[in-house]
């Protein structure tokens, strides 16, 4: 597991363990078992003892926070047991991007955490000529148009995976692979989006973000701060219970609907930037993701433009 991965997977445990120690003594908490639990543990307990302190105290300044936005964490009234949980990354793969849940069976209440070590990454999605990314980003096939265009460099890519070729003996990859594919992508976007006004840059950004409201946690270890970002998508966040409000009301934040410019990110020929209305923008990063040559790239996915009323708030460790 690379390091990333491995820092990833210790810090849904600090956070879900910050939010059982915050907790536990008022109310009765039970910490579901399951592999991923058992992953994120052996991660944490394998990382330094420094980084389990700067962990544990993103984590802390994350809860400090959550606490203050959910009253139903500290006000159970009668639906306890609070249940917490690490989700399987296969969950991921079938749209909730949540690491850490937090769920009241009785009332059918449930909040979710995304986790994020030093990064804000929001999706490692693939393209290949296998890969209707239309069909399972979407639900909306792509053409026949687009499968024309990639069909040959895909082919290409194949062959060099056959004479196993590495990827830093492939001369002038951007412009033979890079460019022509996301030209190819930037293309299908514009066709399915004429062909379903409307539709395409809503659909981008449920597939980016998941079926489920969440809040996102990054912790920025060199700044001792933790960001907490509110997607209230689906207006499931920020839930009084009984008469306990909020301390912070959250907006629902309010999807696009048009794409108003799809072009290369400039001096770049691996990124493009998708520019969506109601302040939505993505940027989208084509890499290979091995050191062999393989028949499919790797997007690295980042939102660099938000809605306004995106409730976003910085947390000092200290």
């Amino acid at each position: 597991m690379a390091i990333q991965t491995s820092l990833g997977k210790a810090f849904e445990y600090a956070c879900l363990q910050s939010l059982n120690n915050a907790l536990n003594g008022t109310q009765q908490i039970v910490i579901e078992h399951n592999s991923a639990l058992d992953v994120a543990r052996e991660k944490y307990e394998s990382a330094t003892p420094d980084m389990q302190t700067k962990m544990d105290l993103g984590a802390d300044a994350a809860t400090r926070v959550i606490l203050r936005l959910e009253p139903q964490l500290t006000n159970p009234r009668n639906n306890i047991p609070l249940y917490l949980a690490i989700q399987e990354d296969v969950m991921g793969i079938a749209g909730d991007v949540r690491d850490v849940i937090c769920i009241r069976r009785q009332n059918e209440w449930e909040i979710g955490l995304s986790c994020k070590h030093n990064h804000s990454a929001v999706k490692h999605s693939r393209l290949s000529d296998n890969i209707d990314f239309g069909d399972s980003w979407f639900g909306i096939p792509c053409t026949q148009d687009y499968f024309s265009e990639i069909n040959q460099l895909f082919q290409e890519l194949r062959e060099m995976k056959e004479n196993n070729l590495l990827w830093r003996d492939v001369e002038n990859k951007e412009q033979r692979f890079y460019i022509p594919l996301l030209q190819a992508f930037m293309r299908e976007l514009q066709r399915l989006d004429a062909l379903h006004p409307g539709e395409i840059p809503n659909r981008l950004l449920h597939y980016l973000l998941g079926r489920n409201d969440f809040y996102k946690i990054i912790t920025h270890d060199s700044r001792r701060v933790t960001q907490i970002q509110a997607f209230n998508i689906y207006n499931t966040l920020n839930r009084s219970s009984g008469n306990v409000r909020p301390l912070i009301n959250i907006q629902q934040l309010t999807m696009p609907t048009r794409f108003f410019d799809i072009s290369f990110k400039p001096h770049s020929g691996n990124t493009i930037i998708v520019t969506c209305d109601n302040g939505w923008t993505v940027s989208m990063r084509i890499h290979n993701a091995s050191s062999r040559v393989e028949p499919s790239l790797k997007f690295d996915v980042q939102l660099t433009g938000v809605p306004p009323t995106l409730h976003t708030h910085y947390e000092a460790w200290d």
